[in-house]
């Protein structure tokens, strides 16, 4: 199998001291390719920095999660627009809104949004949004773009399945991580997911976070990370009543098109 993880936190701290190892289990594992995620004015030109490094391997976003959108000022706008001309930078994100921990104030949530919204209608980038408790508010954010915005993909998609269908409606594309995996959060995701249309369907762990609970034997650190993509992937053709081998590769070719990536 060729897998692609669509949304790895490698700049995260707990992977400074043993990155090139977690690289090495991943391609491993089947992982042939990942998307860095950039969520932040910090972490954003890392992630490009890291994709530098690893070209055709690992590629970047770069965006201000909603968490940080205190910090989108007019000088953010500017760096993150600067880290868009380099094309490992795949797609512009994460953004999106989060009202439910709103780390950031909801009218910077959704300044900060908007501005990225432009950011990829000028790039004519693909978007990695985040939502969490926001559909209605994201939803019309979105639709002011109608018509100006390319492919999107609704990443770590958790919500319920009038949210799904929205979003499928809407065309986006979805990403689902190890939260399937949960038991305790996540049971509802086993039936949802056999309705997303295997062309619109990406898969990531979101790595460090989100390991997967059905996963055995766990870490001893519980972190998470790309490697663990296999097993998700597992799951996830199991709930879908499909061929694994069937699932990896709908799901790979549906990423290589969204990011326009080399196969």
């Amino acid at each position: 199998m060729q897998l692609i993880d669509i949304g790895a936190n490698l700049t995260h701290d707990s992977f400074e001291r043993d990155l090139d190892a977690v690289l090495e289990r991943a391609r491993a594992a089947g992982v042939v390719q990942m998307v860095v995620t950039g969520a932040s004015r910090e972490h954003s030109p890392q992630a490009l920095e890291l994709a530098r490094r690893h070209p055709g391997f690992l590629y970047a976003t770069a965006g201000v999660h909603p968490h940080h959108a205190s910090e989108y000022t007019d000088e953010c706008d500017a760096e993150m627009r600067a880290l868009h001309v380099h094309p490992e930078v795949v797609a512009v994100g994460e953004c999106g809104l989060d009202y439910n921990r709103d780390f950031s104030p909801r009218p910077a949530q959704r300044k900060a949004f908007e501005r990225q919204l432009q950011i990829a209608v000028d790039t004519a980038k693909p978007l990695f949004l985040h939502q969490r408790d926001a559909h209605d508010d994201f939803i019309a954010m979105m639709k002011n773009f109608d018509g100006q915005l390319g492919p999107a993909v609704v990443h770590c998609f958790t919500a319920e399945r009038g949210d799904l269908f929205d979003y499928l409606d809407r065309d986006y594309y979805i990403g689902i991580t190890g939260w399937l995996c949960d038991e305790r959060r996540g049971a509802h995701l086993r039936e949802l997911v056999k309705h997303i249309p295997a062309e619109r369907l990406m898969i990531e762990t979101d790595a460090p976070y989100l390991l997967p609970r059905t996963l055995k034997p766990m870490p001893k650190d519980r972190r998470n990370e790309p490697a663990f993509l296999s097993h998700i992937v597992q799951e996830l053709a199991r709930d879908r009543g499909e061929d694994v081998a069937v699932t990896a590769a709908n799901a790979t070719a549906a990423t290589r098109a969204f990011f326009r990536l080399p196969g």
